[in-house]
């Protein structure tokens, strides 16, 4: 048994309709000037105003920013962190999706240490103290209430992370009322990208793979391969969708302590070039990134290939099993109505190498995958999935 370090969110409530609840919930843990972090579509939708409702109720000022986009820039950012200061905020609330919730993580670091962005990125370098967080997922993929990372979009396609467990929030409220009626396309791209999370983990060559990560991944893959064909086509099913919000925080803290690999590697270039959302992205890649993987990782996906569709089980050997899986994975995704090839979302074969090159600025992912992966490996990889 090797030595491991395992961090997670401190304190998690899941609970429908927690969210309506949040001035109570959150009460003495952030002071009562709030910065609520979240994107315009939220606010379109009204989805914030029973949380808005609750603070205020509660006697916490509230300042929104709503100005969060898919991949946020580090423009995104710097504004938030400005409002914060201007609005004299003492906690931080980050509610949406992983952007929102990545962007709030920045933003309460920055206000709480003063420190300089550039000297935060990469893993362990920010400094610390942060602003008192807390993180309200409203999609089933991230498990950014529950990670240590927070990936930020700079200089036009760069996608860059902070990584600290200084950004782990406070306390994490999981509502699946929240997620109920989100439309397929995004139930399926975010359910594929906590699959992602939960089977890179489990494979993950990090030195810290631990036996917590190995079983959250599998209890991940085992909620969310019996849910998500459920959620999608039923998007008011309660249950399952308090089974996809479950399973994808679960694979948060997995893949947080044994750290993805090619498959996000490889998914990076795909979002940052050409803003295709991330759990898309992960999925055009995941079956082709399995494939070249299978000679030294095929024995450990045949372990947890069985967690995601049990009748895998029945397939004889390591061999079987792991074949079964990735092409079950593909059929999944296509089933579930994802585009499956590069080139139904609009990339062209003569993008390929340039992508194959970003790939390989992975290097803090790249190190994690059981395979080690070549520019020409990329390449490869893209045009079997082009």
């Amino acid at each position: 048994m090797h030595p491991f370090v395992f961090s997670t969110t401190s304190q998690i409530i899941f609970r429908p309709g927690a969210s309506a609840e949040i001035g109570n919930l959150v009460k003495g843990t952030l002071g009562n000037r709030v910065l609520f972090v979240t994107d315009p579509g939220l606010r379109t939708l009204g989805l914030c105003e029973p949380a808005l409702k609750s603070l205020a109720d509660t006697g916490i000022h509230t300042t929104t920013f709503d100005g969060v986009e898919a991949d946020p820039s580090l423009a995104t950012v710097q504004a938030a962190t400005e409002a914060a200061k201007a609005a004299g905020a003492t906690g931080v609330i980050g509610f949406g999706g992983g952007s929102s919730l990545d962007v709030a993580k920045v933003t309460a670091l920055l206000c709480g240490s003063g420190e300089d962005i550039d000297g935060a990125w990469g893993v362990g370098n920010a400094r610390g103290p942060r602003l008192p967080l807390v993180l309200v997922p409203t999609t089933a993929g991230t498990g950014s209430e529950v990670t240590p990372v927070s990936i930020i979009t700079v200089g036009g396609d760069e996608k860059r992370g902070v990584s600290s467990p200084i950004i782990l929030p406070d306390i994490a409220i999981l509502d699946a009322d929240l997620t109920l009626g989100l439309p397929p396309q995004i139930t399926a791209a975010t359910g594929v990208d906590a699959m992602v999370h939960a089977i890179e983990a489990y494979a993950s060559r990090s030195p810290n793979n631990n036996p917590l990560s190995k079983m959250l991944a599998r209890q991940a893959l085992q909620l969310i391969g019996a849910n998500i064909e459920k959620a999608v086509f039923d998007g008011n099913d309660r249950d399952a969708r308090g089974a996809m919000l479950l399973g994808s925080m679960l694979a948060g803290p997995a893949f947080a302590n044994s750290p993805v690999a090619a498959v996000h590697a490889l998914a990076y270039p795909i979002g940052g070039t050409f803003h295709i959302p991330h759990g898309l992205s992960n999925a055009l890649v995941l079956p082709h990134v399995l494939r070249f993987n299978a000679p030294d990782a095929g024995p450990i996906y045949a372990e947890i290939a069985a967690d995601a569709f049990p009748d895998i089980a029945g397939e004889q050997g390591d061999q079987g099993r792991c074949t079964a899986f990735i092409e079950r994975l593909a059929e999944l995704s296509a089933k579930l109505g994802l585009q499956p090839r590069l080139r139904d979302v609009g990339i062209g074969e003569e993008h390929l190498s340039g992508m194959a090159r970003d790939a390989m600025k992975q290097t803090r992912l790249l190190v994690n995958n059981p395979r080690i992966v070549s520019e020409a490996d990329a390449l490869s990889i893209y045009k079997a999935a082009w």
